[in-house]
């Protein structure tokens, strides 16, 4: 399965990370350079979940990303189940 939570939507993204030289002034060198960038990947933070939802009285497994289960505990399981459209 792909990394994408599926009430969000959020998936992997491309970052860059900075490459650094040299000694700082503070420990008396004479400053870091950058040198280069490295592209890197930044995931996000999913969890496979057997979520309850009262108004079916069955459980659903999803997909979905720490945000996306504040959001569940929150807004309710299913309204917003059925706002990504998962259940129907």
């Amino acid at each position: 399965m792909a990394r994408v939570c599926s009430i969000r939507g959020s998936k992997v993204r491309v970052g860059r990370k900075i490459h650094r030289s040299g000694l700082a002034k503070k420990k008396g060198g004479i400053g870091r350079h950058v040198t280069k960038t490295v592209k890197r990947k930044v995931t996000p933070n999913l969890h496979t979940k057997n979520i309850f939802v009262p108004e079916l009285g069955r459980t659903v497994k999803v997909k979905l990303s720490a945000k996306a289960l504040k959001t569940i505990n929150k807004n309710g399981a299913y309204v917003t189940l059925k706002k990504a459209g998962i259940i129907k």
